[in-house]
């Protein structure tokens, strides 16, 4: 439990702090004259002054906030930031009378900093412990049809077949081939272990091509558990992170998609797993629970499935990134997790993931401590996830959000006129209401993922 609290405060912590400080310093930056700074909401525990700003330490630390002069303090968001500042106001310096422009800088720089802290935290781990990438270079099958004119030979590729070089460069990681791919020239000539000849691509038609190669190219690649989730099925079996998965009822694996394939055939139905756990081989039963619905990121999976609530992915090799590659590194990373975020969020609104799957305050805890024992490297990289997952969130067009904020200015710069101050605060109450339901919402989640995990203890 211990570990839980600390994780999650290094995590939420430096992530509101940043995120905050970016308004604070836009707000400096362009004139605006900032009344508090607080960490945290409603009454302060401690609070102190330097100029012409207090600064905050609130009790409910869920967020934070910087109040700036010409901001409303009536209605609902008044009352949650703690009320009205004794700092007197400065009209000229208020918030209403700089530039639109000026002001979606203000209201987007917290956000940006949430990236920005993301994307350095994802630069200097691929400068020193190195980022993941995906530790084989085998094939486990093609995707024929998925081939684009010009690379039909790579057809002729075997089930476990090794590529080791493209046009003389050596590969190690899939990361590689797939840069290779990419970056290389039209002709690419892929060199197999155990054969003379190399198989000849010539692609031309541009990125789209080489991307369709990619997809049509299925790894083959050692099985590993991530984060696992208390109280689901994988939890109760004693699966932990970090754990390889060899192979399920005997049958040896051979890539993720093999595997999730068989939990979501098997709902409630029992399967024995082979998992490897440091030099340790285990054997551990399952039963997967139940779940309905759709995901556009799965469109194989069936509309009933099984689900063990644990990340599943192919092991990784970590790979130091000098220099510059580092910086390419570290923007790839951060591409991919927004990737991910707005993913989830499409699902959501599109209803193909279930709200049950929301997770809150308690989830995250869970999470962070999980990293937190993986070590440092992995607890970090919770913490630029995360950061990326705040930075989406707080885009969403609800008022009391900085994505709410930024509609009633673009809404001002068309109608050349700020919104009518009622109509704002009406719809600020309504987006507070459904903040709060959203938070109501993944917190009841969190606690009956924990009350099934003790009833099925």
């Amino acid at each position: 439990m211990l570990l839980t609290l600390a994780a999650l405060a290094i995590v939420l912590g430096p992530l509101i702090f940043v995120h905050e400080m970016g308004h604070f310093l836009a707000a400096k930056a362009v004139g605006i004259q900032v009344l508090r700074f607080s960490l945290g909401f409603g009454r302060p525990v401690l609070k102190w002054r330097r100029g012409e700003t207090e600064y905050w330490i609130s009790w409910l630390l869920l967020g934070g906030y910087v109040k700036m002069a010409g901001l409303e303090d009536e209605g609902v968001a008044g009352g949650v930031e703690g009320g009205k500042s004794d700092v007197p106001v400065d009209p000229a310096r208020a918030f209403d009378r700089k530039p639109v422009w000026a002001r979606l800088i203000v209201i987007c720089a917290g956000v940006t900093m949430n990236a920005l802290l993301a994307f350095v935290v994802f630069t200097g781990l691929a400068a020193t412990v190195g980022s993941p990438e995906l530790d084989t270079t085998q094939v486990d099958s093609v995707v024929v049809s998925n081939l684009p004119p010009g690379a039909e030979t790579l057809a002729t590729l075997a089930p476990g077949d090794r590529i080791v070089r493209i046009n003389g460069d050596s590969v190690r990681t899939w990361d590689d081939l797939a840069r290779a791919i990419m970056s290389g020239p039209s002709e690419l000539r892929f060199q197999v272990a155990g054969r003379a000849e190399p198989v000849v691509v010539r692609l031309e038609g541009g990125l789209t091509a080489r991307q369709a190669v990619l997809e049509a190219l299925v790894p083959r690649a050692v099985i590993a558990v991530g984060r696992v989730e208390s109280g689901r099925a994988a939890a109760r079996a004693g699966v932990k992170p970090g754990d390889e998965i060899i192979h399920v009822d005997g049958i040896p694996l051979r890539s993720v998609d093999q595997f999730l394939g068989r939990v979501w055939d098997s709902p409630k139905k029992p399967l024995r797993l082979g998992i490897r756990r440091g030099n340790d081989t285990l054997s551990v039963a399952v039963v997967p629970d139940e779940a309905t619905g759709t995901d556009s990121r799965y469109p194989k999976r069936p509309l009933l499935y099984g689900l063990i609530g644990a990340e599943i992915r192919p092991a990784v090799l970590r790979v130091r990134h000098p220099g510059p590659d580092a910086v390419v590194a570290g923007w790839s990373e951060t591409t991919r997790a927004t990737g991910l975020v707005v993913g989830v969020l499409k699902g959501l609104i599109l209803r193909q993931v279930s709200v049950r799957e929301i997770g809150g305050p308690i989830l995250v805890a869970q999470a962070s401590a999980q990293a937190a024992r993986l070590g440092l490297d992995w607890l970090l990289r919770f913490v630029a996830f995360f950061s990326i997952n705040l930075a989406v969130l707080n885009l969403l067009p609800i008022p009391i959000l900085d994505g709410g904020q930024v509609v009633f200015l673009l809404a001002e710069a068309i109608l050349r006129k700020p919104l009518p101050l009622q109509l704002r605060l009406r719809l600020t109450q309504i987006g507070f209401v459904m903040l709060v339901a959203i938070m109501i919402l993944a917190t009841s989640n969190d606690v009956v993922r924990w009350l099934e995990h003790v009833v099925k203890r």
